[in-house]
């Protein structure tokens, strides 16, 4: 592999700098860990280890940080309170029953929207006006409880 020349850890070096640029762009955590292989790569390519050996140690070592090391961070950077959102925002939410709702049947609104609902225990019913806790949302079905304040 003489076409590589004598500064090939300067390709790897320039690999990875290539690589950690583009993982800014995706935040993904992939490109960062073969940015990392490749600096891997770089430092024993410096140290005068032959072509074959390089390829080794930056596939060993980007896979291990892949495997080992990006679940790890993308836990830490995903963890803390989330927020649900869309139709899941609406569990935990109160409810008027608009018409009676049963196991098979029923409506409520939930600010200010009607949804069809159904009852989470199969033998409660519920009246009109009657105030209902959202408990689960199952596509266009809400799941209601009795509300408790």
């Amino acid at each position: 592999m003489d076409w590589l020349g004598d500064d090939i850890w300067l390709t790897w070096t320039a690999i990875g700098v290539v690589l950690s640029v583009v993982e800014i762009a995706s935040m993904e955590f992939v490109f960062l860990m073969f940015g990392i292989g490749a600096f891997a790569a770089a430092a024993v390519a410096a140290l005068g280890a032959p072509f074959v050996l390089c390829l080794l140690v930056f596939g060993g070592v980007s896979g291990s940080m892949l495997t080992l090391v990006r679940p790890k961070m993308v836990k830490r950077i995903h963890r803390g309170p989330t927020l649900p959102s869309g139709q899941h925002g609406l569990v935990g939410q109160y409810a008027t029953v608009d018409e009676q709702v049963s196991a098979h049947a029923g409506q409520v609104m939930i600010n200010g929207q009607r949804w069809t609902a159904r009852v989470l225990d199969a033998d409660t019913t519920f009246e009109p006006g009657t105030e209902v806790l959202v408990v689960a949302i199952e596509g266009p079905i809400a799941r209601v409880t009795a509300a408790h304040h």
